[in-house]
């Protein structure tokens, strides 16, 4: 099998689906319970208990916050369970608000805005699957590894937390047997990424989810195999290196809204169509979330973003307007 240099898949085999207004809608904390240290788990429901949207592994929920914050969670339910979405936080020690709220204000019976859901990190087809996860990032795994079980896929887990008690969900890995290998970091240390993932096998696809240097672990450790063998999910925005190009203004010209704006080089798109009143949907502001994913019209987009996998940034059909700009002096867009 030939080696090509890695890239980074998110859902370049599925398709993508772009968020609306229509797709918000007020639900209710069914159940709070205790999930890890330093973990609550939230199961929600629809006021009337009707059915919720279907959603697939890998999918996540916005969260729409009374205090004005927008905070991406993944569905860690089962995806056959329409009555309930299962979600998992965790209480950052530098919270900028979002976990904070969620562990302090959303109690059981707590009415709570949802926008969702949408799945950037998708479970893609393959003979063995390869799963990583580190702390919180077990919440996607969570469904991929019961939807690989239940087609009777070949698959492993490796699984690392800081402390065995802060590692949420063992209770449902535990019917798995050996094919989950729990590591916390007091017992074992740091995870053996070379003896999981190992050489390149014919086949094989690798997800991970977890902390940026768990994400940059794994992805140095994936080098050597096929191009698209790697999907992540990341929780924060890849840093930008020294290398980056430095901001400049541009116009961007909105196709459907006939206006022509001025983007400053402190600014972003995102923020000047804002200003302008026209209407863009977005969540996170740092370019990993997709709910700012517009399409280019015209030009070619200078990507700054987190999630974009390497084909679609070639194509420059597509912009996540929250962080990336234009290589030129005018861009065209689908607002």
């Amino acid at each position: 099998m030939t080696s090509q240099p890695l890239q980074t898949l998110r859902a370049s085999e599925a398709p993508r689906s772009t968020p609306t207004d229509r797709d918000e809608a007020t639900l209710v904390v069914d159940s709070r319970v205790h999930a890890a240290d330093g973990v609550v788990s939230l199961a929600l429901r629809r006021p009337d208990g009707g059915p919720l949207p279907v959603w697939t592994p890998g999918a996540h929920i916005d969260l729409l916050l009374d205090n004005g914050l927008v905070r991406q969670y993944s569905l860690c339910g089962s995806p056959a369970d329409l009555a309930l979405w299962q979600i998992a936080v965790l209480r950052e020690p530098e919270s900028r608000g979002g976990s904070a709220y969620v562990h302090d204000r959303l109690a059981e019976g707590s009415a709570v805005r949802v926008r969702g859901p949408r799945n950037n990190f998708p479970l893609r087809a393959a003979e063995r699957h390869l799963f990583v996860a580190g702390g919180v990032g077990i919440t996607p795994i969570l469904a991929m590894v019961e939807a690989a079980e239940a087609a009777g896929s070949d698959w492993r887990l490796l699984y690392g937390g800081r402390t065995r008690q802060s590692m949420a969900f063992l209770d449902r890995l535990t019917p798995h047997g050996d094919r989950v290998l729990i590591r916390p970091q007091d017992e074992y240390g740091l995870l053996d990424l070379a003896t999981f993932i190992g050489a390149p096998v014919e086949g094989t696809l690798v997800h991970a989810c977890g902390p940026e240097p768990l994400l940059r672990a794994t992805q140095e450790q994936c080098a050597g195999w096929p191009a698209g063998t790697l999907g992540v999910e990341r929780f924060a925005p890849v840093q930008p290196t020294a290398e980056a190009a430095p901001s400049s203004a541009f116009d961007v010209v909105l196709a459907r809204s006939g206006r022509t704006l001025t983007v400053p080089a402190d600014r972003s798109v995102l923020e000047v169509v804002e200003e302008a009143g026209v209407p863009a949907l977005f969540s996170c502001r740092e370019g990993t979330c997709g709910t700012c994913e517009t399409d280019v019209l015209d030009g070619t987009p200078d990507h700054r973003d987190s999630l974009l996998d390497e084909d679609e940034r070639a194509a420059g059909d597509t912009m996540l307007i929250c962080v990336s700009r234009s290589c030129g002096p005018r861009l065209t867009l689908d607002l």
